[in-house]
């Protein structure tokens, strides 16, 4: 009983890992895209924006992903981004992202 317990919290572990992977993958595309940097200065660019914050790197990347689709980003994590890409890459609601006003430009 004691090692299906033990091997459950490890498949948990194993999930969590790889789901959190995805969400770093994919916030460091959103760096290079928009910051114009290679991956592997992506992966800096993130990894210093977690040490510089105090934020845990999954969460700098999911914040990074919210912004993708709301435009909205912590002035923190924004002033960190903008610091580390050496310019103001994020600012305003990046491109395809929902209006926020609601209001309609016909």
């Amino acid at each position: 009983m004691d090692q299906i317990f033990r091997l459950q919290e490890q498949v948990r572990q194993l999930k969590e890992a790889v789901v959190s992977h995805a969400v770093v993958d994919q916030a460091i595309g959103v760096v290079i895209a928009l910051g114009g940097v290679t991956p592997d200065e992506g992966w800096i660019v993130l990894k210093e924006v977690s040490q510089h914050t105090n934020i845990k790197l999954r969460n700098v990347a999911e914040t990074i992903l919210i912004w993708g689709r709301t435009g909205v980003m912590p002035p923190q994590i924004l002033a960190a981004l903008e610091d580390r890409l050496g310019r103001p890459a994020f600012s305003g609601p990046p491109p395809g992202s929902p209006r926020v006003s609601g209001r309609s430009s016909r």
